[in-house]
């Protein structure tokens, strides 16, 4: 239960004063729904402005704070079609124009009557031979006196917010900040110069202090590590069932490539981690095409050769019906039964489905979040596999892992290679296999890197590739760093229209606005061979499985990540025949962008790659747009990760080994950092994603 004294912090965000019904939406489309979620929404970036005495010691260019007053206000003479210019002198008698467009003119009538003096502060620019200050961010009267070198916070928006609106959120929010225990070891918080946490907030958005910043990433690092210690802990203490196979339908498996050595280690661990009464909690993760599907195979039949039944979850309903057909032509020859449900299935064939999980008739079960819903039994689930475990909250995991008698053992699967250095912070509560080896016959694939101003070429060349009887990808570019998903479609609809100009029918598209329905036909005809080409969002990255694909094109490839650029690529070069990969890139291309496409072509060891985009971010570029919750963290930084995690981890151990957990008095503190984070799901469940 959430201490009392953090009670004024998750209050909704309309208790702040000023902030009604319209406001709530984009501030909600920021994740600020409470007072809470204000504390943490930290400043971007701060803007530093000089005082100066008039103009003439100003730079064009430079953020300043001077004193002017009005002298003449010009409307446009088009009222709405042309900027609102209130013409103001300096002490010196020089001119500047404070120029506003639309509504904040009507601000610009009050805030600056003729022949009084203001405080003014913005950015000084030149316009012809004038020189002006475009909306102005502050303009003050003279009882504020001079506002001096001002360091203004700049925080993230949404459309229906300023900069101003959301200080005042902040500063009442930080009214509301109770005074808390401290949670960090004594000695660890005096060796960094921390600040107490209430302060540490005050200067982070007060951009007084970097180490508070520091501070405050190292609170959410240590109530992360001492979250999943726990979950660990806990797992430990539950009752499980020792699930040990006697071999007899693996043994039937006729798998067209022997495994690797990686898979043989990964089979063994998991095995392994089954035979045992505690149930497992690990971690599979694997580069592109290095087999994954093939370890969850065997740990299924492991599962069903000892009386137990097991549970494939798929994030999205195409990843789901691509599994089951893969898992039921690989088990084929073992007879095990093996169904897929998925939220669109009704009627008599659910129902059979559902009977047939009661009394065990099906033994493996495929499908997307329709198969932990509350009508769905099981007779005994023994294994719970999660593809793409990431893209699962705690409580859908959760609510899978209630299914069985006792505890299911669990087996998470990320097709993304984590650097080593994020392992231990992202999935502390898990053991973890690692896949780090290529099946036999995988063909390297021949990157290249191509400019965006070479479209036409890149068209024929496609237009050849279809058609000598191949088939090929069309991903479409994230269309600015602030990119949405809207955005995203909109660039995919855009190029398959001119596709399609080309191609005719023999292009589709799938993006992830498209029905369920939609998207199934569109891939079915694609997988089929009926289409040639398919023109897609990222929708593609994980997963999607079509071995006489053999080209893919990624339109302004620098604005992807490097492991997101990988797991694309991984698309192709699934068959016999030689695969080819085009980066499309725009003529400006930023020094880390040009190193990042030069790795993709050096290296097709997406564990190499993961390490090497982990060397450029840190390096304080995000490489492509940063999905929220990719790294699992809101405010630490990757950089921060590094520096802090181990640290995090090792204080994480020390309060539960030797300080008591959360009992003794540090404990009580930390545990109050837990709800405060929302990290308080660590004493009871899975981490979440």
């Amino acid at each position: 239960m959430r201490p009392e004294e953090l009670n004024p912090l998750f209050a909704e965000i309309d208790s702040l004063d000023g902030i009604g019904p319209k406001l709530k939406k984009p501030l909600e489309r920021l994740g600020l729904e409470r007072v809470r979620d204000v504390l943490y929404h930290l400043p971007e970036r701060f803007v530093a402005r000089r005082s100066v005495a008039d103009l003439d010691e100003a730079l064009v260019g430079e953020q300043i704070v001077v004193a002017l007053t009005a002298t003449e206000h010009r409307a446009p003479r088009n009222p709405g079609r042309g900027p609102y210019r209130v013409l103001a002198a300096d002490a010196k008698g020089n001119i500047c124009a404070l120029t506003y467009f639309g509504r904040a003119s009507y601000n610009a009538k009050k805030q600056l009557p003729v022949g009084e003096r203001r405080w003014v502060a913005g950015r000084l620019d030149q316009y012809g031979d004038m020189l002006q200050i475009v909306h102005p961010d502050h303009v003050a009267d003279d009882s504020a006196g001079a506002m001096g070198r001002l360091i203004e916070p700049v925080y993230r928006l949404a459309e229906g917010l300023t900069q101003p609106r959301v200080g005042a959120m902040v500063e009442q929010a930080l009214a509301r900040m109770p005074e808390l225990a401290e949670w960090i070891e004594p000695g660890l918080l005096a060796r960094e110069g921390w600040p107490q946490w209430a302060e540490a907030l005050r200067l982070a958005h007060a951009g007084e202090a970097a180490n508070a910043r520091d501070r405050l990433a190292y609170d959410e690092l240590f109530a992360n590590a001492l979250a999943l210690m726990l979950v660990r802990q806990s797992n430990k203490a539950r009752k499980g069932q020792s699930l040990q196979g006697d071999g007899t339908l693996r043994d039937k498996l006729a798998l067209p490539f022997p495994l690797t050595g990686a898979q043989k280690r990964s089979i063994a661990e998991i095995t392994g981690d089954m035979a045992q009464a505690s149930p497992m909690l690990r971690l599979l993760q694997g580069d592109v095409g290095a087999g994954k599907t093939v370890v969850a195979l065997e740990a299924m039949l492991a599962a069903v050769e000892a009386g137990a039944q097991a549970a494939l979850l798929a994030p999205t309903e195409i990843l789901a019906r691509q599994h089951f057909e893969t898992l039921r032509k690989m088990a084929a020859p073992t007879g095990v039964s093996i169904e897929l449900l998925t939220g669109r299935d009704k009627g008599r064939a659910r129902e059979g489905i559902l009977m047939g999980l009661v009394d065990g008739s099906v033994q493996i079960l495929v499908g997307t979040h329709a198969i932990f819903q509350p009508t769905v039994s099981y007779r005994n689930l023994g294994l719970v596999v999660i593809d793409e475990q990431h893209r699962f909250g705690v409580s859908q995991r959760l609510m899978l892992t209630q299914k069985g008698r006792v505890t299911p053992h669990t087996l998470a699967m990320t097709a993304t290679p984590i650097p080593r250095t994020l392992v231990l912070a992202q999935y502390g509560e898990m053991d973890v296999s690692r896949l780090d080896e290529m099946p036999p016959g995988r063909q390297p694939i021949d990157t290249r890197v191509i400019a965006l101003d070479r479209l036409g070429d890149v068209v024929e060349g496609v237009a050849r590739h279809v058609a000598s009887g191949q088939q090929a990808y069309w991903v479409c570019p994230m269309v600015s760093d602030s990119e949405t998903a809207s955005d995203d479609i909109a660039a995919a609809e855009a190029r398959f229209a001119s596709l399609k100009e080309r191609f005719g029918d023999d292009v589709v598209l799938v993006h992830g606005q498209l029905t369920p329905e939609q998207k199934d036909a569109a891939m079915a005809r694609f997988a089929s061979g009926g289409a040639k080409l398919l023109v897609a969002t990222t929708v593609i990255e994980v997963g999607v499985d079509v071995p006489s694909s053999t080209l893919m094109v990624i339109e302004q490839a620098e604005r992807f990540g490097l492991a997101q650029l990988h797991q694309l690529r991984g698309r192709v070069g699934r068959g016999s025949e030689k695969s080819v990969c085009l980066l499309l890139r725009s003529s400006e291309l930023s020094e880390v962008g040009k190193q990042r496409l030069a790795l993709m072509r050096e290296s097709q060891d997406g564990f190499y790659l993961a390490e090497q985009d982990l060397e450029l971010r840190g390096g304080g570029e995000l490489l492509g747009t940063r999905q929220s919750g990719e790294d699992g963290f809101s405010i630490a930084s990757l950089e921060q990760v590094q520096k802090y995690g181990e640290m995090a981890s090792d204080d994480a151990r020390l309060l539960v080994e030797r300080d008591g957990g959360l009992d003794g008095p540090r404990g009580q503190a930390a545990r109050t950092l837990l709800y405060l984070l929302e990290r308080d799901w660590g004493v009871q469940m899975l981490r979440g994603g």
